[in-house]
């Protein structure tokens, strides 16, 4: 049975040319927002124009997880959760160009098809660096650097640093320090 769908939303699309359109449905708790290479936990449920669903993370009763600004969804999710706070509920109307495009994908999202998410968002999280992978250190890159090259072990480095906790900063300094001596200046390893 075809629902009518509400075309109307907030321009996000890059362009501006109303290729995603954002409606928040339920308004997050946090100001916070996930970064790209952030690891993003969502529900999602997708539908066509006509109302017809063709996947939902919630039928299957499993939270989607994916890289935030990675490319492994679709253009639309990249841009649109990058917008939202934690517990954030928002409506993505996605047109083709920022989907799948002239190619649609499988049998259920045909060509050039403009598709309507209903998103989630539970969490998200930097990149775990710490020795054992046990989430003692999360790395979470603000603004990226130039070129291509690594400081080493020797190298002086001007760091800015946020150290936060359940949403609390718990430590914000600027400093310059060699690497490989960070514990001096009360820097965790990694």
């Amino acid at each position: 049975m075809a629902t009518e769908i509400n075309l109307k939303g907030e321009d996000i699309s890059p362009a501006k040319d109303g290729g995603i359109l954002k409606e928040i449905i339920k308004k997050g708790y946090s100001n916070e927002k996930p970064i790209t290479n952030d690891k993003v936990f969502v529900h999602y449920v997708g539908t066509l124009l006509d109302g017809t669903k063709f996947d939902s993370s919630r039928d299957r009763n499993q939270k989607f997880e994916f890289e935030l600004g990675k490319g492994s969804v679709i253009k639309a999710w990249d841009i649109g959760v990058a917008t939202m706070e934690r517990g954030e509920i928002c409506r993505l109307i996605c047109k083709s160009e920022y989907a799948y495009g002239e190619n649609g994908s499988g049998d259920k999202i045909g060509p050039n098809a403009t598709l309507i998410f209903e998103i989630e968002l539970f969490d998200f999280m930097g990149e775990d660096i710490s020795e054992g992978k046990d989430q003692s250190v999360i790395r979470r890159i603000f603004t990226k650097g130039e070129g291509w090259a690594k400081p080493s072990d020797g190298s002086i480095v001007d760091i800015s640093l946020k150290g936060t906790h359940e949403n609390r900063i718990f430590d914000e300094r600027k400093l310059k320090f060699t690497v490989g001596e960070g514990l001096l200046k009360d820097i965790p390893e990694g």
